[in-house]
């Protein structure tokens, strides 16, 4: 556990730079340009490139040493970001601030390079948790996880608002380069041993004597060996596909949450409110690390998904500031229990040495779900929805909804999306594969997973 602590504070940190760097760019992006179009692009492609990237990284995990993955990642990402802050001093602020010129993109994918490369960090810290921590404490681990995640997002949020209001864009990649230092130098001095704590844990995930379950990956990027993995355990494509509900609506608030805060409270106060905001991750975190996921995790999952498009339907339905505050904070509060429930399944039920593999494959689906949907709704409240809710008819028809004030297109599009994620989430509880996986988890007759996944058990 002390090990784990270390890498878990070491990554907190990383991620910290690396959200203050992109939090500060997509605040930039909006506050210079204010074109919905311009900063859900570059928020879809984000998600696009995770997803792209997961397999790879999955099968990098799998492969090589956690620590050395770790330290590659780091590299890579600081690499990219001292290479972008010339970019910008050789460029200039008004030349990459022009969204019609080759220079903002070229700018944008460099950054972007750097935050994506995070990910990898993230997968590698997953199957931290399966190698360091006791099985009947991993859903507080994963919580423990969440917590940190919500405690970074704070931070970063209110100061990436801060920064980029009052020093600029410079100075924003100069602090948050500087960060990435120290960190990689920490992870430089950890020791992570991996011998034979890997088979114990394969064992104790399957169950079961298993020939294959300590099969390498073949390949760059081994998308055969993360399916037949996934396939290996049955309703855990469900669960996969249970987590995408979560991302549906994130794909909303991907790209409509920085625009409509920002015309609330302008750049400067959005990221303070967003930080105030992130503390429902580190409030959700925090209670699952505690309490655990319950007896059945899959179920905590659906429901808590189910609640997030409740919040997300009323939180802009009045041009209100407290409002849209109080529903962004338990909208973040939720999060981390999805988030958990799907890395507690797979390090219980995925053997160790394909673990990377699996979370990889997951990331691929989950993560092109909030691009796919961010890129169809940027053009649709750009060009349809919010143009109709400004002219008489739209006001008149859906006043009675969203009320009347500014930004109300993106109120409607939050409330279509709130009730579509409530009902797919209620009906997934419905569906056999629900059952099915309940039972695999829960250890039940036909399961092939042992133990409860509870809080101190």
């Amino acid at each position: 556990m002390r090990t784990f602590v270390h890498i878990l504070v070491n990554t907190a940190v990383a991620n910290l730079a690396t959200s203050f760097l992109w939090f500060g760019l997509t605040f930039w992006i909006y506050a210079e340009t204010r074109n919905v179009i311009a900063s859900g692009a570059v928020g879809a492609a984000y998600m696009l490139f995770v997803s792209a990237c997961s397999m790879l990284f999955g099968t990098l995990v799998d492969r090589f040493d956690k620590k050395a993955v770790m330290v590659w990642a780091t590299v890579f990402a600081l690499g990219m970001f001292l290479i972008d802050l010339a970019f910008f001093a050789v460029a200039g602020a008004d030349r990459l601030s022009d969204i019609t010129q080759l220079w903002f993109w070229l700018f944008t994918a460099i950054m972007l390079a750097g935050a994506v490369v995070e990910q990898l960090r993230g997968i590698a810290l997953s199957t931290t948790v399966t190698l360091l921590v006791p099985e009947e404490r991993r859903a507080n681990a994963n919580g423990m996880v969440g917590t940190v995640q919500g405690l970074s997002m704070l931070v970063t949020s209110i100061f990436s608002g801060l920064s980029v209001g009052y020093l600029g864009m410079g100075w924003t990649m100069v602090i948050g380069t500087g960060i990435l230092v120290p960190v990689l130098l920490h992870l430089a001095s950890l020791t992570i041993r991996e011998d034979a704590t890997e088979d114990a844990t394969e064992d104790a995930a399957e169950g079961v004597a298993d020939a294959d379950s300590a099969a390498s990956p073949t390949g760059l990027v081994d998308l055969r060996g993360g399916w037949a993995a996934v396939l290996a355990v049955p309703g855990l494509l469900a669960l996969i596909l249970f987590t995408t509900l979560n991302n549906l609506f994130g794909g909303l608030t991907m790209t409509l949450m920085d625009p409509y805060g920002i015309e609330l409270f302008g750049v400067q106060g959005w990221g303070i409110g967003f930080a105030v905001a992130a503390t429902g991750l580190f409030v959700g975190g925090g209670l699952v690390a505690a309490k655990g996921l319950g007896r059945n995790p899959v179920r905590t999952m659906l429901l808590c998904a189910a609640a997030v498009g409740v919040v997300g339907a009323l939180f802009t339905i009045r041009d209100a500031g407290w409002l849209f505050l109080l529903g962004s904070w338990l909208m973040m509060a939720l999060i981390p229990a999805v988030e958990a429930a799907e890395q507690t399944v797979i390090q219980q039920v995925v053997p160790y040495r394909k673990q990377g593999r699996v979370f990889g494959f997951a990331n691929t689906f989950e993560a092109a779900t909030a691009p796919v949907v961010g890129l169809l709704v940027a053009p649709l409240a750009e060009l349809w929805v919010i143009p109709y809710m400004e002219t008489d008819a739209g006001r008149g028809a859906w006043s009675w909804l969203v009320g009347t004030g500014e930004s109300r297109g993106i109120a409607l599009v939050f409330v279509a999306g709130g009730v579509l994620c409530v009902l797919l989430s209620l009906a997934a509880l419905c569906t056999p594969q629900y059952r099915l996986l309940r039972t695999e988890v829960t250890g039940g007759e036909s399961g092939t997973a042992r133990g409860v996944i509870a809080a101190g058990r």
